[in-house]
């Protein structure tokens, strides 16, 4: 996923332009880091008809272009949006409008490019007020707040498992008790080991340096192409990391 890295924007768009070609515009999955520009985007986007996996995080994408191209990712089903620091509720409010079918979404983001944010609650509310089929979501180091949180959880009544390690401002009280069938990573390790109650596991140290692990140790592939059945899409593909998600939920016929 990271061969785009330190590349210029004329070098990942031949390239892209290459990918299509030879998968004859049909994509099914794609996972590159950091796209240059909203033009990248807006290639990956033209051919994105059958697009059921989509990772781009590191990217410089706008909301603008996210919105006028999101009715184009309509067949998405797994997204990564992590760290876009360009992108905000515009953009998932457009993602989840067009992509009804979004079970799997990553919106983890860096604390230090969150530094000049106040809050990142509009995202939460997003999320909430669009996307009611999803299962995971992965919204760590968010500046959100408790309220937010629970907004999500009361919104989304298929969620299986949601993430918010590091989110400071969520403190996990007694209202959350009526999601217990969610799997649950808090803020804290050692605050969720004091409120730990039945549907929710025990959350593992999330350190700022982990995202740094996470860019040298990436186990995604860079790619992959449109087998020979077009139609059929395996469970494995909606995992955004096998290690970390070994059971991902079947796709709803």
């Amino acid at each position: 996923m990271d061969w785009s890295l330190l590349r210029d924007a004329v070098s990942v768009n031949t390239m892209l332009q290459l990918l299509i070609s030879r998968t004859s515009g049909y994509l099914r999955k794609l996972c590159i880091s950091s796209l240059p520009n909203d033009s990248s985007l807006s290639l990956i986007a033209k051919y994105g008809k059958v697009l059921h996996t989509l990772r781009v995080p590191r990217s410089e994408i706008t909301n603008s272009t996210v919105e006028q191209v999101a009715d184009r990712l309509s067949a998405v089903t797994s997204l990564d949006l992590s760290f876009c620091k360009n992108i905000g509720a515009p953009a998932l409010e457009a993602v989840g409008k067009h992509c009804v079918n979004l079970i799997g979404l990553r919106r983890v983001m860096c604390p230090f490019e969150a530094i000049d944010r106040s809050s990142q609650d509009d995202e939460a509310l997003a999320i909430a007020s669009t996307m009611r089929k999803l299962k995971r979501l992965e919204i760590a180091y968010l500046l959100v707040n408790t309220e937010s949180v629970l907004k999500i959880l009361e919104n989304c009544p298929e969620l299986e498992y949601l993430d918010v390690q590091g989110c400071w401002n969520v403190i996990l009280d007694e209202r959350f008790k009526k999601f217990s069938k969610v799997k649950l990573i808090g803020p804290l390790e050692e605050f969720s080991e004091m409120i730990r109650w039945d549907g929710c596991s025990d959350s593992s140290s999330y350190l700022i340096w982990d995202f740094v692990a996470d860019e040298l140790d990436d186990q995604f592939d860079m790619l992959e192409f449109l087998g020979e059945d077009y139609t059929s899409v395996d469970d494995e593909e909606y995992a955004f990391e096998e290690h970390v998600y070994p059971d991902w939920p079947e796709e709803s016929p």
